[in-house]
């Protein structure tokens, strides 16, 4: 195959290639990760935990970060949450399917956002996680006349959520559990709440694990130049934080890719160990 030889070529040329395995989350080898000369990368959560949509295949050999890794996106096309509550500024999530849109009302308690309620008119619902869709309490929150809607979580930690196919005119954003509890204590407070637009995006996929195992592998390679495309190829394997199942294995490979255990190994037991 053409596009084998021409890897097969820029390997022996001492060339190291470095490419996604795919997001598919099936044992599928994809091209031209799964060429021998080519290393195949996986992607990992922000627990190091193997991604869902990482494709597994003894093809896979080092893992990275993949997802939902901030990216730039162009100028203008990509969106964030913005969420404050009196002096206090969270850290909301995405409610994917929001308008681009910002308001800012006193905080209103609106429950779980399973009815309509007109208390909460020319404010911004509270609302907690659970029982109904989101879609389902953002909507009744926009119909009892709130002008936007922060729904926290019922578990720990925070989360994305969507609307789905649902069309709404207020801004939505989630939030973690333990702000949901801080901003119960701030009901009656002025809130800001929205979304707009930025130069930046959360994205998942092999394709955002790649970029990160190829650049801690070219941070390696500029302090021990001398090193050959196989010999760095060898000391990132072996120095790889071991993840799943003890040893390589299909879904993590060698392991999560660590920049300074590879220039440690080099330095100490010198390339290709």
């Amino acid at each position: 195959m053409t596009e084998q030889k021409a890897f097969d070529a820029l390997y022996a040329k001492g060339i190291l290639s470095f490419a996604a395995a795919g997001n598919d989350g099936n044992s599928v080898v994809s091209y031209p990760a799964g060429y021998s000369s080519v290393v195949s990368v996986g992607a990992l959560d922000e627990n190091k935990a193997w991604a869902t949509f990482s494709q597994f295949n003894t093809k896979v050999e080092l893992s990275g970060p993949g997802v939902s890794v901030l990216s730039t996106v162009p100028m203008g096309a990509g969106t964030d949450s913005v969420l404050t509550v009196g002096s206090t500024t969270y850290a909301p999530g995405g409610m994917d399917g929001s308008p681009i849109v910002t308001a800012t009302a006193p905080l209103a308690n609106f429950g779980i956002g399973d009815t309509v309620n007109t208390a909460v008119a020319g404010k911004v619902c509270l609302i907690a996680r659970g029982t109904i869709d989101f879609a389902t309490k953002v909507s009744n929150c926009q119909a009892s006349g709130g002008v936007g809607a922060v729904v926290y979580n019922n578990a720990a930690g925070g989360f994305l959520g969507t609307l789905g196919t649902t069309v709404t005119n207020i801004p939505s954003v989630t939030a973690s559990d333990t702000e949901g509890a801080a901003m119960l204590n701030q009901l009656g407070q002025s809130a800001t709440v929205g979304v707009t637009r930025t130069n930046y995006a959360y994205y998942d996929g092999t394709s955002m694990a790649t970029p990160h195992v190829s650049a801690v592998a070219a941070l390696v390679w500029s302090y021990f130049p001398t090193c050959t495309a196989a010999q760095l190829r060898t000391s990132l394997d072996n120095s790889a934080l071991d993840l799943g199942t003890v040893g390589r294995d299909t879904k993590y490979g060698f392991g999560l890719v660590q920049a300074k255990a590879a220039y440690d190994r080099i330095l100490s037991l010198g390339c290709g160990n």
